[in-house]
């Protein structure tokens, strides 16, 4: 991963991988790191899509310099995202290409003079659909706002039919050896782009399928994101991914987060996850608060369309860590979920059943019949009725499940 990797003609992957960054955004862990991907054209005009952070300006410049040579650089830079993973390496490109423009559009002008101070004169600004013409190579630009951020555009290359769609289609992730969807282990990285998907894009759900609907115009061969792998074998899988998790559909299963101090909220949880197995549903993930990070249990949520919280009292709210869960999920504006709810006291009755039960209400939500409130430790009374809240929860997912089959 040391030079260049062609992507198609006149094309080249240009990025980096992030092995150090723990947390991305300084909040969302990377088990496996992260790559950021910029891309070359190299034609009459040679133009840079999208640079890397901050500290990787280095091997980004020879990767450039191993295409090009020392003599030859680069006319355009095209930044279709501003965030600084993707924008990091703005300043020391221009002081090695002095003549570089920098293109974007007009949120993107208001960004580089706000980040790095970019001169006006050096800023060439596009409007939703104009292009630019490198010799073979025509690059079209379409704005995507608010896919994550209001700037967000897509550039298309007409001649090999690559969209670049920075952080859409993109997950977490090094790139181990392979660079394409055809050379990896999809099955892990599917997971890693439904836990970017959900936690950094997925509240904007509506501007997604916009964006999807702008992409359609487009004959695109190639997705190249900004993150993750790039697919080429078959691109509208991951659209179509990304369109149905845009509008919330699920599959049949159901995420059960627990949040215990001495296990008694723990043996309610997993009492509804034995119903629910013995009731025939085979998808079931169990998350303790205190120990999967939030974005891990988001992920799984927007999944599946079945959710039991359980909870516990901690000095007068509920359990903290359900607590940032459900701020979590609040912020993400997710819809269509069934919700069930478990809660346990000892001497402040309601408090925890009352908060979570508001999470329903807030996303309107379908809430399921038992709530189930335990004080200190369950009985075999309490059991049954999470028994039964895990049979109305089965019922209730194998009723989807039919609908949507």
């Amino acid at each position: 991963m040391n030079c260049g990797i062609p992507v198609a003609k006149d094309t080249y992957w240009v990025g980096v991988n992030d092995r150090q960054t723990d947390l991305f955004e300084s909040i969302w862990p990377l088990p496996r790191g992260v790559s950021y991907n910029a891309y070359l054209v190299a034609d009459e005009k040679v133009a840079l899509i999208d640079t890397v952070k901050n500290c990787y300006e280095a091997d980004l410049i020879g990767k450039i310099q191993g295409i090009l040579g020392k003599d030859r650089g680069v006319d355009y830079l095209i930044v279709n995202h501003m965030e600084p993973d993707h924008s990091g390496a703005i300043k020391v490109l221009k002081g090695f290409f002095p003549q570089m423009k920098i293109v974007g559009n007009a949120q993107t002008k208001e960004f580089l003079k706000s980040f790095y101070a970019v001169d006006d004169s050096d800023i060439l600004v596009f409007k939703d659909g104009e292009g630019l013409d490198l010799g073979a190579h025509k690059l079209s630009f379409h704005l995507i706002p608010m896919v994550h951020w209001p700037e967000t555009m897509v550039t298309f290359d007409w001649a090999t039919g690559v969209a670049f769609t920075c952080d859409a289609f993109g997950g977490f992730g090094t790139l181990d050896g392979g660079i394409f969807d055809d050379e990896v282990d999809m099955g892990y990285y599917e997971g890693e782009i439904l836990r970017y998907f959900s936690n950094i894009v997925g509240r904007y759900a509506p501007q997604v399928e916009k964006a999807i609907e702008k992409l359609k115009g487009l004959d695109y061969k190639i997705i190249a994101p900004s993150h993750g792998p790039i697919h080429r074998k078959n691109p509208n899988y991951i659209v179509e991914q990304y369109a149905r998790w845009s509008r919330h559909e699920t599959d049949c299963g159901a995420v059960i987060a627990f949040g215990s101090m001495y296990g008694n909220t723990q043996k309610v949880a997993e009492q509804v996850a034995r119903a629910l197995s013995a009731e025939g549903i085979e998808h079931i993930v169990l998350h303790d608060t205190s120990r999967s990070h939030p974005s891990f249990i988001v992920r799984d949520i927007w999944r599946y369309s079945g959710l039991v919280l359980a909870a516990c009292t901690y000095n007068m709210i509920l359990f903290p860590p359900v607590q940032t869960l459900v701020e979590h999920l609040k912020n993400k504006n997710m819809k269509n979920r069934i919700l069930g709810v478990c809660a346990s006291y000892s001497w402040s009755k309601g408090v925890a059943l009352k908060a979570l039960k508001e999470l329903a209400a807030s996303g309107g939500w379908e809430l399921l019949e038992p709530q189930v409130e335990v004080k200190s430790s369950p009985t075999p009374e309490d059991l049954k009725l999470c028994d039964q809240l895990g049979k109305n929860l089965a019922q209730r997912l194998k009723a989807c499940q039919s609908a949507a089959g």
